[in-house]
């Protein structure tokens, strides 16, 4: 079977993922795969600061978070739009354990062959949306819908 999705070079940010072939709206288009690492690992990393504005970080749920830059797949190079035409969608494990659970990455319309697929990333930090922290997580999607930063409004 062929593969439906290609990743290369994204004139939205670095890499992304492509459609090459028709998907249908409501088709599970890939895993978000990656080493799972608690909360407390991550943050102690050097790798995933606030300050960086890129991160293959997926919050998977309260204890776990999915760490795409190991053993990820092309579901990381999937780049963030205002005007997503995917969703990440979160499946809890059958058996409750939380470790388990996983992210699938799901066409919310129709996606045509050789556009390029995203999803609202939704990220929301802890500390306050600073105009710097806003500019350093800008959003380059391009849409007329596009907020300019990848930061969600807090509740």
């Amino acid at each position: 079977m062929p593969r439906k999705i290609v990743a290369r070079k994204s004139p939205i940010h670095g890499n992304g993922v492509f459609a090459a072939a028709p998907i249908r709206k409501g088709e599970r288009v890939i895993e978000y795969k990656g080493r799972r690492r608690t909360h407390e690992e991550v943050d102690n990393d050097v790798g995933g600061d606030v300050d960086s504005g890129h991160t293959f970080l997926f919050t998977l749920n309260d204890d776990w978070v999915i760490d795409a830059s190991y053993e990820g797949n092309d579901a990381r190079w999937i780049n963030h739009s205002c005007d997503p035409n995917c969703e990440a969608l979160i499946e809890e494990d059958e058996g409750g354990d939380s470790r388990k659970d996983r992210v699938f990455i799901e066409a919310i319309r129709d996606i045509r062959p050789g556009e390029e697929l995203s999803y609202n990333y939704g990220i929301t930090l802890a500390e306050r949306h600073t105009p710097r922290l806003k500019k350093i997580w800008a959003c380059l999607c391009g849409s007329p819908k596009c907020t300019g930063t990848m930061l969600q409004p807090k509740r």
